[in-house]
């Protein structure tokens, strides 16, 4: 165990944001929330983070978690000029060679030059994520890291994050709204809104009533038809 969150409940302004949460994320895990706007999901990450204290319940960690986290929002003020180098090496000490293997790994060598406020949003991501590993953490948590980008930007995203996780040993835990992009990638879904509605593998969530109330009973065909495409295709004849 990494962290784990248990009944926990917080309330603001009488309105109980979240209610009897439980949420346990393992040594390489890969964990997607999703929810409504207003559903508690980046409540939720802040309390694990220690940002927020809940008022009921308790979150253990590790003593050996290291965690790294990506915020929801995250405005470049153009009028600094910083190079997406600078910025990666802002209060870190690594040694060149590590920090070169790291860019030579995610790929992002042709933008370390260029300025901060020039990057496109997956490139932004990618600086942002690039600065998050230099510490080597065995958890990363991303509140909605795609949602400025386009579905060519966050297909490319998703495959960079894949990779990541793929070649470290890491766990991710992330919000996320492209449920079409986190069944392929993701290994547990938690659907939140107040409440852990349902939860388990991609190819099983969207059987769940529960997923059908908070997503639509349409969407949820939707997937359903998605996840048996991916899977025929997967175990099924070749396309040839």
């Amino acid at each position: 165990m990494l962290i784990q969150a248990e009944n926990i409940s917080v309330i603001r302004n009488k309105k109980e944001i979240l209610k009897n949460v439980n949420i346990n994320i393992q040594e390489r895990d890969f964990v997607t929330i999703l929810g409504p706007n207003g559903g508690g999901k980046s409540m939720l990450l802040k309390c694990l983070l220690g940002f927020y204290n809940p008022d009921f319940g308790s979150v253990t960690k590790s003593s050996k978690l290291r965690v790294s986290y990506t915020p929801q929002d995250f405005t470049v003020d153009k009028s600094i000029p910083i190079r997406a180098l600078d910025f990666i090496m802002l209060n870190k000490s690594k040694k060149n060679k590590k920090i070169n293997d790291i860019f030579q790994e995610l790929n992002i060598e042709n933008i370390l030059n260029q300025q901060l406020s020039t990057l496109s949003g997956g490139e932004l991501q990618k600086i942002l994520i690039t600065r998050s590993l230099i510490d080597n953490p065995n958890l990363l948590i991303l509140d909605e890291p795609t949602q400025n980008l386009d579905v060519s930007g966050q297909l490319n995203f998703y495959k960079f994050l894949n990779r990541i996780y793929e070649s470290r040993n890491i766990s991710i835990l992330m919000v996320s709204h492209d449920l079409h992009m986190v069944m392929a990638s993701t290994k547990k879904v938690i659907c939140l809104s107040n409440h852990i509605c349902c939860s388990g593998e991609p190819s099983t969530i969207t059987d769940d009533p529960e997923f059908a109330n908070l997503f639509g009973h349409d969407f949820a065909n939707m997937m359903s038809l998605y996840r048996h495409d991916i899977n025929h295709k997967h175990n099924g004849e070749s396309d040839d």
